[in-house]
């Protein structure tokens, strides 16, 4: 990446994770990463428009378990991959809480004087099913991705230049603004701070709060000076040379045949056996 950042000596190393999934460095090699990054964004995106018009709960589940196969080719690091998707499944507890109580239609069972609706709880099933499957599959297919991958597909794909460029520091500077959190925390820390449900307390978040936010204006200005000095016009380059292969045909051919039938599926689900 030619026109990025000029390092700080306070930043983070340039040896940055994946956005989606760790480090790309922990993944073992895989048919999916040899694939050009704009062919796997692309069909990320794809597959997340399909999923997410479903409107049948069996092809919500096939639409998952696709993903998943996905998932497992890819060979991703599974403790961070497993947190991830228990983090996202984390929401879907209050919709579960809810939906099924609030949602009319028909008396599945009832919980003392709250009444749950079959219509309810399918729709719960549905919008997690198509969830977890828009979640699996862009960790298979753009989870192994470095920013500077990211933004090199995003660029390449025509996106506007100052949303990906917004979406790439947001992700770079973000570790920084966390980092300069945890040593203010610390510093409080070890001048006898202890926090309680006192006014000294809030006001001392506050002044920590914006301590983080005048220290990132005032790197922001550093970066976009060193930025500058090294011949920055506000276009994203990159070193990468982008060049679609015939695997990057077979797959996009391949996946589509995929999604195809998926959106057919409710159109054959009357006529299957026991239907």
């Amino acid at each position: 990446m030619s026109e990025t950042v000029g390092h700080t000596p306070d930043d983070l190393p340039p040896d940055l994770p994946s956005v989606l999934s760790g480090d790309a460095r922990e993944r073992a090699p895989s048919f999916i990463l040899t694939l050009d990054p704009r062919v796997r964004l692309a069909a990320a995106v794809a597959c997340s428009v399909v999923f997410a018009v479903l409107a049948e709960a069996q092809s919500a589940a096939i639409a998952l378990g696709f993903a998943a196969l996905c998932l497992v080719a890819s060979r991703p690091p599974w403790r961070s991959t497993l947190r991830r998707v228990a983090a996202i499944n984390a929401f879907f507890i209050l919709l579960w809480l809810t939906a099924p109580f609030t949602t009319p239609g028909d008396a599945a069972f009832a919980l003392g004087p709250l009444e749950a609706t079959r219509q309810g709880l399918e729709l719960c099933l549905l919008v997690t099913l198509k969830a977890n499957a828009i979640a699996l599959m862009f960790l298979a297919l753009a989870g192994g991705m470095n920013p500077a991958e990211l933004g090199g597909a995003l660029e390449r794909l025509h996106c506007p230049a100052k949303l990906v460029f917004l979406l790439i520091f947001a992700y770079r500077y973000a570790h920084v603004a966390a980092r300069e959190w945890r040593t203010l925390a610390v510093s409080a820390r070890l001048r006898g701070f202890a926090p309680r449900a006192s006014l000294h307390t809030y006001a001392t978040y506050a002044q920590m709060i914006g301590m983080v936010l005048v220290n990132s204006f005032e790197r922001s200005e550093r970066v976009y000076e060193a930025m500058l000095l090294r011949g920055f016009t506000g276009r994203f380059r990159t070193v990468a040379d982008y060049r679609a292969r015939r695997r990057d045909a077979v797959f996009l051919l391949a996946l589509g045949v995929c999604l195809a039938c998926l959106l057919a599926l409710p159109a054959f689900l009357p006529f299957l056996p026991g239907k």
